[in-house]
């Protein structure tokens, strides 16, 4: 998977202001809707087997055996957290981890917010609602994180 990865021209193959001996950064492997239709419609030109969504489109991209058919699907990526750390000082908020990515290069959504309390939770919802159908990518619906890195840690996670 990790040579499928590689593959997808939005990560950098090296970030950019770090020199950290490891840091594993998670995110999302995602399809463009406008992506997805030339792929299909470059299939139906091919007389090849159209892909019915974007989601198991980019799913089924990133587990090809064959990484030269990984790179022929325009995939996108957005990083959003982080797996194991050794030698970078963490930033104190997951706003400022994003941030930190950004910096290094990564792309990362800009469709985020830090808001205070249930109001400023409900208020970015609706937000994000009004504005679902005018995203380039489809969405399953809203991710709410604590801030606070140290409080994440402490609560856990499920």
């Amino acid at each position: 998977m990790t040579q499928n990865v590689r593959t997808i021209q939005q990560i950098p193959l090296r970030l950019t202001g770090v020199d950290a001996p490891v840091l594993e950064v998670r995110g999302e492997v995602y399809m463009r809707r406008d992506d997805f239709e030339r792929l299909n419609e470059r299939q139906r030109e091919r007389g090849d087997k159209t892909f019915v969504n974007p989601r198991n489109t980019a799913a089924g991209a990133v587990r090809q055996l064959d990484p030269a058919i990984t790179a022929q699907r325009p995939l996108s990526f957005f990083a959003y957290g982080l797996g194991e750390v050794v030698g970078w000082s963490l930033p104190p908020t997951h706003g400022a981890l994003l941030d930190a990515f950004a910096a290094m290069g990564l792309p990362v959504c800009a469709d985020r917010a830090v808001v205070q309390g249930a109001d400023g939770l409900v208020a970015f919802h609706a937000a994000m609602g009004a504005k679902r159908d005018s995203l380039p990518f489809d969405i399953d619906g809203i991710v709410y994180k604590v801030n606070a890195l140290a409080l994440q840690q402490q609560l856990g996670f499920k």
